[in-house]
């Protein structure tokens, strides 16, 4: 295939989840080739050039798929980053930025709910077990925020700090 082939394809098994630049597909196959895992086969119709897998580049794949994939290395999570801050920054409703966040996960869910609803065909599967993590994701960012809800009503933020006494001698002997 060549690269718009490819897009299409990617873009086709994931429902266009995830977009991909097409500068990102050449690229990639860019460095592919470069490190032996593809090989660009001779300029097709349209001045396309497709490509293929090596046998370097199967053998890889095959460890790719065989390799479990690590949750150590966690994506910047940016709502657990903005309720870490909502906590510490004085002004802040932490409860309706949980309750924002809460309205616009359901609104989500129900979303892929429709989708899955519309996506029945066998063909779909690969969309469809897309559509099923993205699924699961979003039910339990819920709970998650059900969890940072209940956390927050036992929360008992620590008493501010007295203000330190005032010598009233050294300020009369000033």
């Amino acid at each position: 295939m060549h690269g718009y082939q490819l897009r299409s394809a990617f873009e086709e098994s994931t429902g266009g989840t995830w977009p991909l630049n097409i500068g990102q597909v050449y690229t990639t196959l860019s460095r592919l080739e470069r490190d032996g895992l593809v090989r660009p086969l001779g300029e097709g119709d349209g001045g396309q050039r497709p490509y293929e897998i090596t046998d370097a580049g199967h053998k890889d794949l095959a460890a790719w798929f065989t390799t479990p994939v690590s949750r150590t290395d966690r994506p910047r999570d940016e709502l657990a980053i903005k309720l870490a801050l909502a906590l510490t920054t004085p002004g802040v409703d932490v409860r309706a930025v949980v309750q924002t966040q809460r309205t616009a996960t359901m609104r989500t869910l129900q979303e892929y709910t429709r989708l899955k609803a519309r996506a029945d065909r066998p063909a779909d599967l690969s969309w469809l077990l897309v559509l099923d993590a993205m699924l699961f994701q979003a039910e339990a960012e819920v709970r998650w925020l059900d969890h940072c809800e209940a956390s927050l009503v036992r929360h008992q933020p620590p008493a501010p700090a007295p203000a330190p006494a005032t010598d009233h001698r050294a300020e009369v002997a000033r």
